[in-house]
């Protein structure tokens, strides 16, 4: 997937000095990888040396990853000591990250904290999700909640308690509810443009610079009739 520069602004829900967040369109890369498709680290350095009209190089770093497939709010630093304290935030866990996720319409508790393993195939780019400890396997913990149901859908809001690899889709994979359009975790059936319903809806956390608390809310996907019947 190609992408103007021109087009990342409108993608930009929060920029100060310090850190830009983005809402990432489904398909995006958010830093380059083996395709040698243009990535949102990138395009969002193009972006701002041409706005600001800087004449070095820009400085971005990636604070934390969401899968291709995926939509939604992604964080970057532009400073060093952003990145530094952003990436540290991470790890121990003071970003609050909120989920929506359009699931199967199938029979399960209206709100539920799940404990899995999961371990990650390096080959495959899957998680294999065991429900007690296993060798090699980590400890996947998200709580859930129906907040909304559709004709053929529910929506579910995902509160992350740890950042596993491909956690939330093969954690509701296992509990019977695969995510929309996720061939790899058991959707019936792909989605028309390649990506999964699983949106990255909320950030919560403390400015690593200014102590403000910090909330970004993103957009679902436009032009998306499922998405379209979720917000409310």
């Amino acid at each position: 997937m190609q992408e103007s520069p021109n087009n990342i602004e409108s993608q930009i829900v929060f920029e100060d000095n310090h850190l830009l967040i983005i809402n990432k369109k489904t398909g995006q890369l958010v830093q380059g990888d083996k395709t040698g498709d243009a990535s949102l680290l990138d395009l969002i350095k193009d972006f701002i040396k041409k706005r600001d009209q800087k004449p070095g190089n820009v400085f971005l770093g990636l604070v934390h990853r969401i899968d291709r497939p995926t939509s939604g709010l992604v964080i970057y630093a532009k400073t060093s000591k952003a990145l530094t304290r952003l990436t540290q935030m991470v790890k121990n866990r003071e970003i609050k990250k909120t989920y929506w996720a359009v699931v199967a319409k199938e029979m399960i508790p209206q709100s539920q904290r799940l404990v899995h393993y999961l371990h990650k195939n390096e080959k495959t780019n899957k998680s294999t999700v065991f429900i007690k400890p296993t060798e090699n396997a980590k400890e996947s913990i998200l709580s859930y909640q129906i907040i909304k149901t559709l004709d053929n859908f529910q929506l579910l809001e995902v509160d992350l308690e740890t950042g596993r690899h491909h956690q939330i889709r093969a954690q509701l994979s296992k509990i019977g509810v695969p995510i929309k359009g996720d061939l790899k975790y058991g959707s019936s059936r792909s989605n028309p443009d390649g990506g999964i319903h699983l949106h990255a809806r909320r950030l919560e956390f403390i400015h690593p610079v200014t102590k403000e608390n910090l909330v970004v809310v993103a957009p679902v996907p436009q032009n998306d009739s499922v998405w379209a019947a979720c917000e409310f």
